[in-house]
């Protein structure tokens, strides 16, 4: 098990440095930073000025080595939007985002799960269709319309919830369900489809044989096999939550770091911009590299592969 994670640590790492260069070069090659400081109508003098007082005007390598040099002192650079801390900035959304993050996750295990489970239990019957009914429909609906649906439904018609801001957990739940929709359908299908194969196992039929039926066959014997896929897809969509959180975001006013992504792209603010892509990179790799190893201890044959 070291020897696999130590593996996966090494590959975590090289996948983290090549994502921080990516990042850098293009955001650098796509656009002009002392341009966006100095703002569209600047002269070529002030934007020369500009190159030189951030050091702009040397050459690329250098930059990207001073960030990297900065980065592993940990700072994180300056914002030119804002001219605060790019970590003070970030610190002070990711919290937000965490928790909408967190409870769209909850929600997508509580409803793709079982609906998966019970349209594994009762193939090609109406609960079946039903199912997979409500799985293209959650991947075919905008996400932005569906919130702002939700918004008139159960915002401003039945009160249920606000329509707006971050300051309760109430605050939370309607943006929370509206994000959890695009990772519902996914997960709901590779549920079913793992506890079918599962049920054509030879173990599950040896159970069978044993007495076992139903939830009890379900629980016990089907469902630690036919998860092993779907724990890797829940870790990707967790981190398209927390970096893909834009959209829904913006609609209920959360001042989070898709917020603040957003922002800081209208705002021309590389800086920030480039960080944020390095921390959401960071983020699937680590989620990523969690879920390999919560595989390979729920599966022996992937640590001795």
């Amino acid at each position: 098990m070291i020897r696999y994670a130590f593996r996966r640590l090494l590959l975590a790492a090289a996948v983290a440095f090549t994502v921080s260069l990516a990042a850098f070069l293009t955001l650098h090659l796509a656009t002009d930073p002392a341009q966006a400081i100095a703002g569209e109508n600047a002269t070529p003098d002030v934007v020369h000025q500009i190159r030189v007082e951030y050091g702009l005007d040397r050459p690329l390598t250098t930059q990207y080595g001073a960030w990297i040099d900065d980065l592993a002192h940990g700072d994180l650079g300056e914002s030119y939007y804002w001219h605060q801390s790019v970590g003070h900035l970030i610190a002070q959304a990711a919290p937000v985002t965490f928790k909408l993050a967190s409870l769209a996750l909850l929600f997508t295990i509580g409803l793709a799960i079982p609906l998966g489970a019970l349209a594994a239990l009762r193939p090609n019957t109406w609960l079946d269709r039903l199912a997979l009914s409500v799985a293209v429909a959650g991947q075919a609906v905008p996400t932005f319309w569906f919130a702002l649906m939700a918004i008139v439904a159960f915002a401003v018609k039945l009160h249920w919830f606000p329509v707006a801001g971050g300051g309760s957990l109430a605050h939370f739940v309607l943006p929370a369900f509206v994000l959890s929709m695009r990772s519902v359908p996914p997960v709901m299908r590779l549920t079913r489809a793992g506890l079918l194969e599962a049920f054509e196992s030879d173990y599950i039929r040896t159970a069978r044989a044993k007495g076992f039926r139903g939830s009890r066959l379900l629980t016990r014997q089907a469902l630690r096999n036919a998860l092993l896929p779907v724990i890797s897809v829940l870790a990707v969509q967790l981190g398209h939550k927390l970096g893909g959180s834009i959209i829904v975001e913006s609609v209920f006013s959360l001042p989070g770091i898709g917020r603040l992504t957003l922002d800081s792209i209208l705002g021309g603010d590389i800086p920030t911009v480039q960080m944020l892509v390095f921390v959401f990179a960071l983020i699937f790799v680590g989620l990523t590299f969690v879920a390999d190893l919560i595989n390979a201890w729920l599966d022996p044959r992937l640590r001795l592969g």
